[in-house]
């Protein structure tokens, strides 16, 4: 899973990178740089417990810093460029020193606009191209298909409607997919204060409903990541901060993103593993081992919150909570699942 931070100059993107991951931004990076960065996950700890493994393993999501954005919006299109393999924007805005936070993430969205005009245009002129040229009947029909469907692409872009895969037809879909585009992406908007984690309503006035939002200052938490324990606890209550809002902010990059936490238990290892939201049982086995993908069998599945509540796998399978499941079964957020297959 690759989260992507952007941002203008000066917002303190870094200086979020920096804290988030625990890597010091690097200068000589000029196309930015990335992290791998552990989810916090206090369900590996209670698994640890209960099993007591010689191995305990997070998941991880890639964290990437990228350069920073003109608001001239002159070159961002080929600055956007290197976050088009994100699965999430995570928007950084300026919310300090008389900055103007809701102008900022307006302004980021024409941005993200211009960059998908340039792409999907630039398809449209090929495609134009070819068809000049003799072609096979087949081949002809599909590309007049494929331009049609990028016209309306462009169409709405050129109104300043961002696009969403939900209000897209398969065909626009299938002839934008391998253009990543910007628009099409969740997003999440940080705005990196000064000594607030609280989030004024002005901030988000016009902001979609779906696009979550979190405040933080980056700067002070980055200066309180950096002192021993007891300073720490002593200036995160002065400053009426919360103890855990790293932990909290990364979690809700990947539900931003789309994801979520299954997990696999054994004497050896406990372990946390990431999911897209709507996958199945098999893309499970598959994200595991894909071994286990082609010999797979069934799925057999418990939770977190029995194994907890009722103190272990043995109690779990005397109240009959462990259910055998088939291959095109719905994970969900807290199972814990064993793969059956044949080698």
């Amino acid at each position: 899973m690759r989260i992507g931070l952007v941002g203008y100059q000066g917002c303190g993107k870094s200086t979020v990178f920096h804290w988030l991951s625990g890597c010091p931004p690097d200068p000589s990076a000029r196309m930015g740089q990335s992290a791998s960065v552990p989810i916090p996950e206090p369900r590996l700890e209670q698994l640890r417990q209960l099993y007591q493994p010689k191995k305990v393993t997070p998941a991880t999501l890639d964290l990437m810093d990228t350069p920073g954005l003109s608001r001239s919006h002159e070159g961002n299109a080929a600055k956007l460029a290197v976050i088009r393999e994100a699965d999430c924007l995570v928007l950084v805005v300026a919310a300090f020193d008389g900055c103007d936070p809701a102008a900022e993430w307006r302004s980021f969205e024409e941005d993200l606009l211009l960059a998908d005009m340039e792409v999907v245009s630039g398809r449209i002129s090929r495609v134009e191209a070819s068809l000049k040229k003799p072609l096979p009947r087949q081949e002809h029909e599909q590309l007049e298909h494929e331009l049609r469907a990028l016209r309306d692409v462009l169409g709405a872009l050129e109104a300043g409607r961002p696009l969403r895969q939900k209000d897209m037809t398969e065909e626009q879909l299938r002839v934008t997919r391998a253009f990543r585009l910007l628009t099409e992406k969740p997003r999440m908007v940080f705005f990196n204060t000064k000594d607030s984690a609280q989030v004024l309503p002005q901030w988000v006035e016009g902001l979609p409903a779906d696009v979550p939002v979190v405040a933080a200052p980056a700067a002070l938490e980055l200066e309180l990541s950096q002192l021993g324990p007891e300073d720490r606890a002593e200036m995160t209550a002065a400053y009426q901060l919360e103890g855990d809002l790293r932990e909290r902010i990364l979690r809700q990059m990947m539900d931003a993103a789309g994801w979520l936490t299954f997990f696999t238990v054994s004497a050896k290892e406990v372990r946390a593993w990431l999911l897209r939201k709507g996958g199945t049982a098999l893309e499970a086995a598959d994200t595991i081992h894909s071994d286990m993908a082609r010999g797979f069998i069934r799925a057999e599945v418990m939770t977190v919150r029995d194994l907890v509540r009722l103190g272990g796998e043995r109690e779990v399978r005397a109240q009959n909570l462990i259910r055998h499941e088939p291959k095109n079964y719905v994970v969900q957020d807290d199972d814990v699942i064993y793969i059956r297959f044949s080698a």
